[in-house]
């Protein structure tokens, strides 16, 4: 009797232990908000904040706080699942593999309208750094903008 009594206690007591770390992981993400704006504190054709250094578990959500943007990703990491949004659509993105994500507004992708997300380490930075040449060629103005987000992936 005293050791069926003794085994729910622990089976209680290992069960509230998972529900809390549960609990915990999620009350740790963290909602990132990104605005897509016509202009904003660096000039025309910008997401901001545009560079994100996020973890797996957190989302991002794209918020056309100015008309006629959208978001689609350009590269991800291998797992992350690639995405793209409908125009002036408010978007959420949840970011499940650890890496770089580098993003854009694809009518605007020519005016330097592009973002990044880290999340954790970037394990795909080579996978960056060799698509990164064709991409930035099809970027007419605020090319030195883009390589300045760049940059920041460490």
């Amino acid at each position: 009797m005293n050791q069926n009594r003794n085994h729910l206690m622990l089976t209680r007591s290992l069960l509230f232990a998972a529900m809390t770390s549960i609990a915990c992981s999620s009350a740790f993400a963290k909602d990132w908000q990104v605005q897509m704006l016509s202009y904003g504190e660096k000039g025309p054709m910008v997401f901001e904040p545009d560079f994100i250094q996020a973890q797996v578990g957190d989302t991002v959500t794209f918020l056309p706080t100015q008309p006629g943007h959208h978001v689609a990703s350009a590269l991800t990491p291998d797992q992350q699942k690639a995405w793209s949004s409908k125009l002036n659509e408010t978007y959420t993105v949840e970011l499940t593999e650890e890496g770089v994500n580098l993003y854009y507004c694809p009518p605007h992708l020519m005016m330097g309208m592009v973002g990044v997300i880290q999340v954790g380490e970037s394990v795909n930075k080579e996978s960056l750094d060799q698509f990164y040449p064709s991409f930035r060629n099809k970027i007419a103005l605020n090319p030195e903008r883009v390589d300045a987000i760049l940059e920041q992936v460490k």
